[in-house]
């Protein structure tokens, strides 16, 4: 390998993990369907061909809360507490997304979902209530130790970048907050929370990166490539095509990178 073909090369693994880093993802090679270890609920052992009704539902949830599109917001919660979601999970969806998309975004569709469940009772529909977390979630130093383990789970080994370096505080709060607080709840599954991440990312444009590092921490949680090709077929058919488009374009740089290539 000559001196500039070296260059080259560092130069770009260099910009592929800084831009990864928004949400705390370094690039490490996974396989397709490899297990995050010691997550809480990371899915079945045996890695799925297809999603299940409920969660091609999160998909479209999570893209119209993205761009506060409360009309289809509406019918995208209906479906899924139809095809099995349970309030609980249905709350901790638009919880954990103002981490994505905002606390305005969160809270407007927070309320979407209260109207929602105020129809389907008028109906006659009654919707299990789901969990609460079934642990104490830690504080200080023990929550950000735990979100620090669970970010390297789902990031493939330990998270090092110039702009975290350079702003320390940024991954302090990854760590104790969205890895921490967030993902240490285990009333939702971390294939769940992938599922959500990605449709709220790929509706919207210019976080191509984020959407890229969130593809392949599908893959380290046990989601399989066919079940992330039925996500872009989710988001092609019932979002647009645009989100559709941007969808497939990270999982194809996912596969890659995956398989070696």
């Amino acid at each position: 390998m000559t001196s500039m073909t070296r260059n080259k090369l560092c130069k770009t693994l260099a910009l592929t993990t800084i831009t990864a880093l928004c949400v705390g993802l370094a690039p490490a090679p996974v396989s397709a369907g490899q297990s995050a270890p010691g997550a809480p609920n990371p899915g079945a052992s045996d890695v799925a061909e297809t999603m299940t009704a409920k969660q091609r539902a999160i998909p479209m949830i999570a893209a119209f809360m993205a761009t506060s599109d409360m009309p289809k917001l509406n019918a995208a919660l209906d479906r899924g507490l139809s095809a099995g979601l349970t309030i609980s999970e249905t709350k901790e969806l638009l919880v954990q997304l103002y981490a994505y998309a905002g606390f305005p975004r969160s809270l407007n569709a927070l309320g979407e979902l209260m109207k929602v469940l105020e129809s389907r009772k008028q109906r006659g529909i009654h919707d299990a209530p789901g969990r609460e977390p079934s642990r104490t979630i830690a504080t200080g130093e023990a929550l950000q130790k735990a979100g620090k383990a669970n970010q390297e789970r789902i990031s493939g080994g330990p998270v090092a970048s110039p702009v975290f370096e350079f702003a320390p505080v940024i991954n302090q709060y990854l760590q104790s907050h969205l890895f921490g607080d967030i993902f240490e709840r285990d009333n939702l599954d971390w294939q769940s929370r992938e599922l959500a991440t990605l449709g709220a990312l790929a509706a919207m444009p210019g976080v191509e990166a984020q959407l890229r590092s969130h593809m392949r921490a599908s893959l380290r949680v046990g989601l399989s490539t066919a079940q992330l090709r039925e996500v872009v077929q989710v988001l092609s058919e019932h979002v647009d095509q645009q989100s559709g488009e941007r969808a497939r374009a990270a999982l194809a740089q996912a596969s890659a990178a995956a398989s070696g290539k």
